[in-house]
C-alpha cells in the first residue's frame, strides 16, 4: 500500500519519527540506529511497512530495501510482532543478523530485548534457510556476561541499544569484570 516515504523529519519519539509528507505528518516507526541517526529538519527516505490489525494501522519505516527484508522475513515467524522485529532490526546490521541465524546464534538473539530462548529457536529454524549464504566475517563480536549486564543496566536507562554498543565499545579492554564501574564509564561516554 505505501512502499516508501520521502519527507522532513518534524519530530523524534523514543520509537518514532514524525515525518511530513506532503503537509501531513506520519507516524513511522523505525529501527534505533535511523531514530538515533535522525535530525529534525533533515530530508529522509525510508522503504516502509503498513502492518495493518483489527484497530491499528502502524507504518514502519528502514533506510533500505535490505532491512524492510529482513524485518518481513521476521514478521512471518510464529511469535514475532512487529515491535520485536522491530527490536531484532536494532540490536545489530543487517548482515550481522543474517549471520547469527546462519550459523545458529543462539545467544546474539537471546540478547534482544523480548527474544527468549524459544523464539531465537524459532527464528534460526524458520529463516536459516532464507537469508542465504552468509560468511563469517559479518558476525557480531562476543560480549562478555559483564559487557551484556553493562549494556542491559545502559537500555534500562533509556539508552538506545546503539548508544549502549556505542559506549561500551569506547571503554577500554583491560579485563574489568565491575558491572558497577564499567557502567559509571559508560555514563562518562555520554557526559562527553
Amino acid at each position: 500500500m505505501i512502499a516508501h516515504l520521502h519527507g522532513t523529519i518534524e519530530s523524534i519519539g523514543k520509537d518514532n519519527l514524525i515525518i511530513n509528507v506532503g503537509n501531513i505528518g506520519l507516524r513511522v516507526y523505525v529501527p534505533a540506529a535511523t531514530r538515533d541517526a535522525a535530525a529534525i529538519g533533515r530530508v529522509i527516505d525510508l522503504a516502509t511497512h503498513l502492518h495493518i490489525r483489527e484497530t491499528d494501522w502502524t507504518l514502519y519505516g528502514f533506510p533500505s530495501q535490505e532491512e524492510l527484508d529482513l524485518f518481513e522475513l521476521l514478521l512471518s515467524v510464529s511469535g514475532v510482532g512487529a515491535r520485536t522485529a522491530l527490536a531484532v532490526l536494532g540490536a545489530a546490521s543487517p548482515d550481522q543478523l543474517r549471520s547469527a541465524i546462519a550459523h545458529e546464534q543462539l545467544e546474539v538473539l537471546t540478547r534482544v530485548p523480548g527474544i527468549g530462548p524459544k523464539t531465537a529457536k524459532a527464528i534460526i529454524f524458520h529463516l536459516k534457510d532464507k537469508v542465504g549464504v552468509v560468511t563469517r566475517t559479518s558476525e557480531i563480536a562476543y560480549l562478555s556476561d559483564t559487557d551484556t549486564e553493562v549494556i542491559g543496566a545502559l537500555t534500562s536507562l533509556g539508552y538506545s541499544i546503539v548508544e549502549a554498543q556505542a559506549a561500551l565499545a569506547s571503554l577500554p579492554r583491560d579485563g574489568s569484570t565491575d558491572v558497577g564501574e564499567r557502567v559509571r564509564q559508560a555514563l562518562a561516554y555520554f557526559a562527553k
